[in-house]
């Protein structure tokens, strides 16, 4: 496992000091803010939904720890150009694998699958769902705030 071990670092790394798509979108269709309690990890996502409910383009901004920021970075390459059911499903299983040791959760979840590493450090794993549960939110509509409890 140290291949997986040594990639996830790589990955968290690259991601946390070159962040994709992390800017603010004018005329955003949805902004949520969120916020990780246990560790100060504060972020906005930013979802630009067209008409049949695409997801023509996504961005956050914030701060947060490597793993924070490495995930919010991966989600918003991983969900651009889906519809919101998709992005939903991405969500579904993104958290299963996070939450739950299912080696079948990140069959359809790609290069998101080397993030299934932050299961080894329990206390991060809520902030590798920050990002998640704040588009979560933002695609069901559920007001401007996400929290990981």
């Amino acid at each position: 496992m140290p291949d997986l071990r040594d990639l996830y670092q790589e990955v968290i790394f690259d991601h946390n000091k070159r962040p994709r798509n992390f800017r603010a979108i004018e005329g955003a269709t949805r902004t949520v803010e969120g916020y990780n309690p246990l560790c100060g990890d504060k972020l906005t996502v930013y979802l630009l939904l067209d008409d049949d409910g695409v997801i023509r383009d996504v961005s956050f901004q914030g701060t947060g720890c490597a793993i924070s920021v490495a995930s919010a970075s991966l989600m918003t390459e991983s969900v651009k150009g889906k519809t919101a059911a998709e992005a939903e499903a991405l969500f579904n299983g993104f958290h299963d694998l996070i939450m739950n040791e299912r080696t079948d959760a990140g069959t359809q979840l790609g290069k998101l699958t080397v993030l299934s590493g932050v299961r080894e450090y329990p206390a991060r794993v809520k902030c590798a769902t920050l990002a998640w549960h704040t588009l979560h939110t933002a695609l069901r509509d559920e007001g401007a705030t996400a929290t990981t409890e």
